[in-house]
């Protein structure tokens, strides 16, 4: 069983839980935890636009089924598409921080 006792910030909950940063578990939460973000803020931009999965498709010139995919946070999203969704589909534009 984990120890919990110890834990005083989130980093420490998430360092327990899936290991320390650079690790492989580490690094597969943390992808997980990004895609889950993008899905939330995509479903809610569209949403927000008043628009259907597919409205957005036709009008980012993608399809239903792939805007399906990220608001689900399933498969790989090429940045290219996602900055296209955003800014043709939903006239809004990305900013990026690297951390």
């Amino acid at each position: 069983m984990k120890e919990y006792k110890n834990i005083k910030t989130f980093e420490d909950l998430i360092e327990l839980e899936h290991g320390k940063i650079g690790t492989e578990t580490r690094n597969k939460y943390e992808e997980g935890s990004q895609m889950f973000i993008v899905s939330e803020m995509l479903k809610a931009a569209r949403k927000e636009a008043n628009m259907t999965q597919e409205q957005l498709a036709e009008k980012s010139g993608t399809k239903k089924s792939y805007i399906s995919k990220i608001e689900n946070a399933k498969g790989n999203i090429q940045l290219s598409t996602l900055i296209r969704i955003f800014e043709q589909g939903l006239n809004r534009r990305i900013g990026l921080t690297f951390l």
